[in-house]
């Protein structure tokens, strides 16, 4: 049985679902990143040195905090609708608080349908987070790579079309969980999730996460979505919003986005 505690946080005491072993950062692959393909596809988290990075810095302390003061250890970000760039800011927030956290922080893309973390990184996939959910493997090491020269472990997916909800609403998922909460030393774990209008899947399983950070598209994500969004997640807690694409008020050296987008495809061509 799955319940949510007072402060939306999800637990278990469903047998059947202990962690797996997972190796220690240090051992799983690594993977390089080539820096052409990471420049093509706006990822900048990785390079303290570009200024495009900055507004990025500045958004990791904030998300450092409040993961901090509401103990979540697993969070997603998500977006209430496609094209609002939240697996670019999970990808850039998450390579930037590996800069600085103190200590392992690890991606996990949840956005079965339209993954997209590997791809922008240039990262090949045999196998998936989707595969384990699915059962066709138990080892959750051969899955994550370990980003040199990075304290930033990604584990990603194989796109899917079918079936998204039945595997993040089955122990599998309870599972996957259960064994980065095992993991020591209280590490950073951020879930590349799908936007909540698209399907039920992030609403299944964001009552298992500890909380969600919010992406909205400046211009775009209107006041009525923003509200929805949290009213159909209710209970789990929304930590914060990130403005993607703002260029107001501090100057645009400061807005995340850069020109950043999926593309002119619509709603139906993604989910």
């Amino acid at each position: 049985m799955t319940k949510v505690d007072s402060m939306g946080h999800g637990t278990t005491d469903k047998a059947g679902v202990e962690p797996l072993p997972l190796p220690a950062m240090a051992d799983l692959a690594l993977f390089a990143a080539d820096s052409a393909i990471l420049e093509g596809r706006s990822i900048v988290g990785f390079d303290n040195r570009d200024p495009r990075c900055r507004p990025f810095n500045l958004l990791r302390t904030q998300v450092a905090k409040r993961i901090t003061s509401q103990k979540a250890g697993i969070v997603g970000i998500t977006s209430a609708t496609p094209n609002a760039g939240k697996s670019f800011i999970s990808l850039n927030l998450a390579a930037s608080l590996a800069h600085v956290a103190k200590s392992a922080v690890y991606l996990i893309d949840l956005d079965f349908r339209h993954a997209t973390i590997a791809h922008n990184l240039g990262m090949d996939v045999a196998v998936g987070v989707s595969d384990f959910l699915e059962g066709a493997t138990d080892d959750l090491g051969s899955i994550g790579r370990r980003v040199e020269n990075s304290n930033l472990a990604i584990f990603p997916s194989r796109s899917i079309r079918e079936n998204s909800a039945e595997l993040l609403a089955g122990d599998r998922f309870l599972q996957l969980l259960n064994t980065f909460r095992a993991i020591p030393g209280n590490p950073i774990v951020i879930c590349d999730m799908p936007p909540v209008f698209a399907n039920d899947d992030t609403m299944i399983a964001m009552q298992k996460l500890d909380g969600y950070f919010m992406v909205v598209d400046s211009g775009k994500t209107t006041r009525s979505q923003v509200q929805s969004t949290m009213s159909i997640l209710q209970p789990a807690p929304c930590l914060g919003a990130i403005l993607n694409r703002y260029e107001g008020g501090m100057g645009a050296s400061y807005g995340i986005g850069y020109g950043y987008g999926y593309g002119s495809k619509s709603y139906d061509a993604y989910y």
